[in-house]
């Protein structure tokens, strides 16, 4: 019976996520690495896209949350001028159930479809991310090391995008 061993090895021969990305030979090894890199690049960019459609989504934080309606006279007041105007100010002063929330737009088809594609950015994220993770577990030292570089390097061109993402919005 046959064991598999489950530590690292520095081979060029292993196969990766299906059956006709079967390596053999230092070529093939290289080109492999190369494309998990590119596909975990493509990971962090996606991260990033992901912060970017929210960030726009969303209003701006400066402004307050709901339209507060003036204050008035308290009705109990012992004038009944007062209580007249007060009983104008409440007929003419919006309900609680009437706020609009201030700055954020209402739901329409733009703000569902803004929703389906971080949904569908989403997916692909986490397959991507599930799939690199099964790469990795192939224990192969160079398609690990391809994944880690492809993290930093992915990660270093991502990050000025978050900072200018934050700046702007």
């Amino acid at each position: 019976m046959d064991t598999i061993t489950m530590t690292f090895e520095a081979s060029s021969t292993v196969t990766l996520l299906f059956d006709f990305w079967d390596v053999h030979g230092p070529a093939g090894m290289v080109l492999s690495v190369f494309v998990v890199l590119l596909l975990t690049v493509l990971y962090e960019l996606l991260k990033v896209w992901r912060i970017w459609l929210g960030k726009s989504s969303r209003p701006l934080a400066h402004q307050p949350p709901f339209v507060i309606p003036p204050p008035f006279p308290s009705p109990y007041s012992p004038s009944s001028e007062h209580r007249r105007d007060s009983r104008a100010v409440l007929h003419s002063s919006p309900s609680e159930s009437s706020l609009v929330p201030n700055g954020q737009p209402p739901v329409t088809t733009n703000s569902w479809l803004l929703h389906g594609i971080q949904t569908l950015l989403h997916i692909l994220q986490v397959t991507l991310g599930y799939m690199l993770m099964l790469c990795v577990m192939s224990y192969n030292t160079w398609i690990f090391l391809g994944v880690i570089v492809g993290s930093a390097l992915g990660y270093f061109i991502a990050f000025p995008l978050v900072g200018q993402i934050s700046a702007k919005v």
